[in-house]
């Protein structure tokens, strides 16, 4: 556990953006469902959540979602949050940090933090039960512990969502490493992964990393009854992809919410249209805009979107909000972009 702790020595940009996606969409997702869940409760489950602090003293995402929770009446009568973490002194220290909290006892529901491995017995536990509307975060070294099915099991139930981060570099040298392919089908499924061990081989740098992301964005979608939006971060020293964040729900709404979110922590737009990426200063001018067919399937051009529009529903008789509501979703247009194109 020596890398979890050494990644809270120092807050890195990287881990500023990631905070700042969930936090905000955690703001927003809350509101929405408090006052529409039948038992009045809402969830927040962290399955890697680390000490909740940085050396520095600064919070981490558990800490800061609970003093969020701890300020507004409503989410401190309504949350029940579940931390978790493999390291037992890891897990103890958070224990202990959400205890020194000032106003923690005004939450209802006491943290619960829990240490345990994640593994099958977890995502079987929760695909067993009726969960109340859960944000779940999933943020793990590499791919340990993430699957497909605790996944699926954490967005099944009225309300419920999933952030998770991919590290896509870790999944990129476990494709056709025989040692971790359980790992790697736990992923992708054992027909798709057969199919990706033998492309990958074939296909130059850029497109693998399309091909690869893409293909558990597929794979999470369940033949797209499940809406996936992805986040690029680029590797602060290397100039390449370390991973992505991977937002997955069943609802348009949460979508659309974490769509403006995270195109507007988008580091480059492009004629107003959003990367999807977290891209460090240094490396901008040598960018290479890379995209996920769930993203990709049109130019980032305004230009380019009227034309779409105009083929697409030309003779049609639609509302402006029935065409926006059409065309966003698997696009890298956002609703207001789509709206005043067409209101001009």
């Amino acid at each position: 556990m020596a890398k979890t702790k050494d990644f809270f020595v120092d807050r890195k940009e990287q881990s500023r953006i990631k905070t700042n996606i969930l936090l905000k969409y955690f703001n927003a997702w809350s509101k929405i469902l408090v006052p529409r869940s039948r038992t009045g409760k809402i969830a927040y489950i962290d399955l890697f959540s680390g000490p909740g602090k940085y050396e520095d003293g600064s919070p981490s995402t558990p800490l800061l979602i609970l003093e969020k929770c701890i300020a507004e009446p409503a989410l401190a009568e309504s949350l029940v949050s579940i931390f978790n973490d493999a390291d037992k002194e890891t897990s103890e220290q958070l224990e202990k940090n959400i205890s020194e909290l000032p106003g923690i006892s005004n939450l209802e529901h006491t943290p619960g933090v829990l240490n345990l491995e994640v593994g099958d017995e977890i995502a079987s536990l929760f695909a067993k039960k009726n969960l109340i509307p859960t944000l779940a975060f999933v943020d793990p070294w590499g791919y340990k512990g993430l699957t497909t099915g605790l996944i699926n099991s954490l967005i099944k139930d009225f309300g419920s969502d999933c952030i998770f981060f991919f590290n896509y570099n870790r999944i990129n040298m476990g494709i056709n490493n025989d040692l971790v392919q359980e790992h790697m089908s736990n992923l992708f499924g054992n027909e798709r992964l057969a199919e990706m061990k033998k492309r990958v081989k074939t296909l130059e740098k850029e497109e693998k990393e399309l091909f690869i992301v893409n293909e558990l964005a597929e794979s999470l979608s369940d033949e797209r009854k499940n809406l996936v939006l992805p986040f690029r971060f680029v590797d602060e020293n290397k100039n390449k992809t370390s991973h992505y964040l991977i937002f997955v729900s069943k609802h348009e709404l949460g979508y659309t919410i974490m769509k403006d979110i995270m195109a507007g922590e988008s580091t480059m737009q492009d004629d107003g249209v959003a990367n999807f990426s977290y891209i460090p200063v240094k490396h901008i001018t040598k960018h290479t805009n890379v995209q996920l067919d769930l993203l990709a399937s049109y130019e980032r051009k305004l230009d380019s979107l009227g034309s779409d529009l105009k083929e697409i529903f030309s003779g049609k008789t639609l509302s402006v909000n029935s065409i926006v509501e059409r065309h966003h979703i698997g696009t890298p247009f956002i609703k207001k972009i789509i709206k005043k194109l067409l209101d001009d």
